[in-house]
């Protein structure tokens, strides 16, 4: 049964964010609030952890999963950018943008793409996600919280609650969060000369990375 924390969107409770941060550094999977929709989340180091990510959210390795930073200075540990992707990760960060990049030998493999040896990576404008990835002192390894049964993803809390309160270790509820998922933008391309590529449109505004 899932742990429910209900926690001020913009004054997070101290002693509930220290209770979640121990569940993820047990191994917990929680769901967490962004500044797009809900995301499930669970230490990057953690293979059963991870494993479980995948099987509630039921995709693949070929899936990219995500990497939730506090901000860009963690970024060099976990992925390879030039100062031209470097500047356009400034530009549009943070916010509801998820970043496609080739990733450093730091990320375990069995995360990373299994044929393209990339990663996704974002960081969250959230208060609450911003509290606890620094309480954790280390990204986070997360997907969009979607419904199996459905293809739009998930903003209530209690709504998540109620559907995944059996296979999730907790529930970090902070209101609803906005109904669409981050833009997703492929900056590999750039490392060879080439451009950035749109690969879904979200809620972040492609204009602000020059897509």
């Amino acid at each position: 049964m899932a742990q429910y924390f209900e926690l001020h969107p913009e004054n997070p409770q101290p002693r509930l964010l220290k209770q979640a941060t121990a569940i993820l550094d047990a191994g917990g999977v929680v769901a967490v609030p962004t500044d797009s929709s809900y995301a499930i989340a669970c230490h990057l180091d953690d293979k059963a952890a991870a494993d479980r990510l995948r099987l509630i959210r039921r995709v693949d390795e070929k899936h990219h999963l995500t990497l939730l930073c506090r901000d860009l200075s963690e970024l060099s540990n976990y992925a390879r950018v030039d100062n031209k992707q470097y500047r356009l990760l400034k530009s549009a960060t943070p916010g509801p943008f998820t970043f496609i990049l080739d990733a450093t030998r730091e990320v375990p493999r069995r995360v990373s793409h299994p044929q393209r040896k990339t990663i996704g990576l974002r960081v969250p404008d959230h208060k609450v996600l911003q509290e606890l990835l620094a309480l954790h002192g280390a990204p986070l390894l997360a997907t969009t919280l979607i419904d199996p049964s459905d293809t739009e993803p998930l903003n209530d809390p209690d709504r998540i609650r109620e559907r995944f309160q059996k296979v999730l270790d907790a529930v970090i509820g902070a209101g609803p969060c906005p109904d669409q998922p981050t833009t997703v933008v492929d900056l590999t391309p750039m490392g060879t000369g080439g451009d950035a590529v749109l690969v879904r449109q979200g809620r972040g505004d492609p204009v602000l990375v020059g897509l």
